[in-house]
């Protein structure tokens, strides 16, 4: 089956809304009509986002003219949407690890979950809680994007990390004697 053209398409859009409209329900037909106005937004601001990165040429990365495309959130959230994104599973994994402000190491995916499974790198910061989970929310954030299919993100705590030593801090020095010198000092 070919794509309808743009006539067409809206042509069909109209005839839905019109059957909508038929049924006097004015809560289903301003819940389509605000569906039809979403839509139209989303796709029309990722063409725009599709221009303007293919007309700056300057800005593109080295490689193909796609590549610029491929690395834009908006754009790539729309060629996944479809089915369209050349790149495969691994290599959106990537970009989008690529792309956090976290170094982390994809530490395996489990496809039959969609769980990804993520290692911090020790220079991620001091390891507490709440920066784990900044760290996993922002790759959850960028892989929505480029890569769908992962729908869990779990943490590793990196292999080295280790809690820091505590210093023990006391009044004075060992074997102090009155006077506040020890007896290393004492005449």
């Amino acid at each position: 089956m070919s794509a309808p053209t743009a006539e067409q398409a809206g042509r069909q859009v109209e005839e839905i809304l019109d059957r909508l409209a038929a049924t006097r329900d004015a809560e289903v037909c301003t819940a389509a009509e605000e569906l039809v106005r979403v839509l139209m937004e989303f796709y029309g601001s990722a063409l725009g986002r599709a221009v303007d990165l293919l007309q700056r040429p300057t800005a593109q990365p080295p490689g193909t003219p796609l590549e610029g495309l491929l690395g834009d959130e908006l754009v790539a959230s729309l060629l996944n949407l479809h089915g369209l994104h050349p790149e495969d599973l691994p290599a959106r994994i990537a970009r989008a690890l690529d792309g956090i402000p976290h170094p982390v190491e994809n530490a395996g995916f489990d496809p039959s979950t969609g769980v990804l499974r993520l290692s911090v790198t020790a220079s991620t910061g001091c390891g507490c809680p709440s920066t784990q989970e900044s760290v996993r929310q922002a790759a959850v954030d960028a892989l929505a994007c480029f890569a769908p299919e992962v729908t869990g993100v779990d943490m590793e705590a990196a292999a080295a990390e280790r809690e820091p030593a505590l210093l023990q801090i006391g009044s004075g020095p060992p074997h102090a004697v009155s006077g506040g010198r020890s007896s290393a000092t004492a005449p």
